[in-house]
């Protein structure tokens, strides 16, 4: 099991394969777990990898175990790890707060990053609008009083509502629940107000937006910032959900699939 000690922290990471990197970053109250199919599915080509961020999975911050935690500094321990692995340029990977880290990475340190991919994101989460407010407020108050497992209980539905996501619902939840709440809630607070939105036009690396037809609504206006970005790209996946990834693992990895395969170096 691979440890990277950082800046203060022990950063778990998983990788296999050989290749091209490509680095993915989990979502909130997630883990490297989430990309087993896509490990599966790239290792034969690319050397893959992942990592828990700071806080989060098997990863440990050794000062503060329950934060404050920012979004650079986790764009600091992906980065920390492709050096370590002397994986650099990697194609990024990110599913919703990973899509965070890699728009970090992207204007911290773009030499970094061979291409990026972003899923469910965006550029900024600054909270706007009453909807917005209440729903925020209301998940901070739910993970305080019954923890990361209590979250998963009511975003599972959310996240795999079909008859057939039964597997897939205890499996979010099983995972969700092996957070710590302090970390957890940390987490969420270092995603809200952080935005790279005001630098979208000097992102150049090439980038390729994938979308859920049925997206968290605050997450919908994506085609609007995609047109900023000088070298970006959007495809919508239709009747999937936030998890897409996880939800329809074989469309998901035939769109990132073709556009690895474009933006491979020659």
């Amino acid at each position: 099991m691979p440890f990277l000690t950082t800046d203060g922290a022990e950063i778990h990471y998983e990788s296999a394969g050989t290749g091209e990197p490509v680095l993915f970053l989990h979502g909130l109250g997630s883990s490297t777990l989430d990309w087993e199919l896509q490990f599966s599915a790239f290792s034969g080509r690319y050397r893959t990898i992942a990592i828990d961020a700071r806080g989060s999975g098997k990863s440990r911050d050794l000062r503060k175990a329950n934060g404050p935690f920012s979004v650079a500094e986790f764009a600091s321990d992906a980065m920390a790890v492709l050096d370590h692995l002397g994986a650099t340029p990697a194609h990024v990977v990110g599913l919703s707060m990973g899509g965070v880290i890699a728009f970090q990475m992207a204007v911290t340190r773009p030499q970094a990053l061979h291409s990026m991919t972003i899923v469910n994101s965006a550029p900024a989460f600054e909270v706007r609008g009453v909807g917005a407010v209440a729903t925020i407020w209301l998940r901070r108050i739910i993970s305080r009083l019954f923890g990361p497992k209590g979250m998963a209980r009511i975003l599972a539905p959310k996240l795999f509502p079909a008859p057939e996501h039964e597997s897939l619902r205890r499996q979010f939840i099983a995972r969700m629940a092996r957070n710590r709440r302090g970390a957890y809630i940390a987490t969420q607070l270092a995603v809200l107000g952080w935005s790279v939105a005001d630098r979208l036009e000097t992102i150049e690396v090439p980038t390729l937006v994938v979308g859920a037809e049925h997206d968290y609504p605050f997450l919908a206006n994506k085609q609007a910032w995609v047109q900023r970005m000088p070298r970006a790209e959007y495809v919508e996946i239709p009747d999937t959900h936030h998890a897409l990834p996880i939800e329809t693992p074989k469309p998901f990895n035939a769109v990132l699939g073709a556009f690895l395969a474009r933006h491979a170096s020659p």
